[in-house]
């Protein structure tokens, strides 16, 4: 369940009051969705002119998601426990509350990437050899806040790595024209809502010295933000054009770049309640590519 903890119990009369927000999980899922929905982009450009989607591949996918997004969690946490005992939002959290052990938050770890691995056995040898590549990006983005303001574009380079894997686990390699263009619009995206994300916690980030592009923007964060927005439209429609997509494709990027113009004009920084309805409505931004993808096929 999602928890809030005492501010006063936690640091101290006389800390600094952060403001509390809901712990991750499945009360809460948008993460789960955003590293899922560049796998359906991918699967779906990969499907053969006028058919469906592998729904097959769709399903799998979702179950690595789901996975991998829990183990995801679970590093960041047997690596910000220290950290996490100085926040409200996150000293609830299992290890840094201290109701597990770092040896069973391993064995759950293990038990986490051991069906995930199950997973991608299921795909072909090229995807398996890929999809283990990523396990390098998992492991060490939770430890880029520590040392640079651009985590945001390391858990780019981490989410969106279902946009290479599902050509891949469909046609057997990597077309690399359509994929690397649609890998970038996905770090570009993330750079946009993990930044919104990031916002949140300025405050708090401040006060236990990690960094975040929410720092290094500041007053600018706009600016950069319909540069990177601009830059994942341009990259949707080259991705687009080298698989020879049709109008409604880019319907949908017309409106993804209308959603995500409303999203950055609307922001308001300074408020966590906005950034978070924010950040959670690029949910939308992600299903409205995937329908395009899948009636431009049609």
């Amino acid at each position: 369940p999602c928890r809030y903890s005492s501010a006063a119990l936690l640091r101290g009369p006389h800390a600094p009051r952060l403001s509390p927000r809901p712990t991750r999980g499945f009360c809460h899922p948008p993460g789960t969705w955003l590293l899922y929905l560049p796998c359906t982009w991918s699967i779906g450009l990969a499907a053969e002119p006028g058919c469906l989607p592998d729904w097959q591949m769709l399903s799998l996918f979702g179950v690595g998601a789901v996975l991998m997004r829990g183990a995801g969690c679970t590093i960041n946490d047997m690596w910000d426990r220290d950290y996490d005992k100085k926040v409200v939002r996150t000293a609830s959290r299992p290890l840094a509350a201290g109701d597990i052990s770092t040896f069973q938050s391993f064995a759950f770890l293990g038990g986490q990437l051991s069906l995930a691995l199950c997973v991608l056995l299921c795909l072909n040898y090229y995807s398996i050899v890929l999809g283990a590549a990523s396990l390098s990006l998992v492991v060490t983005y939770p430890l880029m806040k520590r040392i640079t303001y651009w985590p945001q574009l390391v858990l780019g380079l981490t989410f969106n790595w279902g946009a290479l894997l599902g050509w891949s686990a469909i046609k057997g390699s990597c077309e690399w024209s359509v994929c690397l263009p649609l890998y970038f619009a996905g770090v570009m995206w993330t750079l946009v809502y993990d930044t919104i994300y990031a916002h949140q916690d300025k405050k708090d980030d401040i006060i236990i010295g990690v960094k975040s592009t929410a720092l290094q923007f500041k007053e600018y964060t706009k600016q950069w933000l319909s540069g990177f927005s601009l830059a994942m439209l341009l990259s949707l429609c080259m991705a687009g054009m080298n698989c020879n997509q049709t109008f409604p494709y880019y319907s949908a990027v017309a409106a993804v770049g209308a959603h995500l113009a409303h999203q950055i004009y609307t922001l308001d920084i300074d408020k966590p309640e906005d950034c978070w309805r924010k950040f959670a409505s690029n949910r939308t931004v992600g299903v409205l590519l995937f329908t395009g993808i899948v009636l431009g096929n049609l």
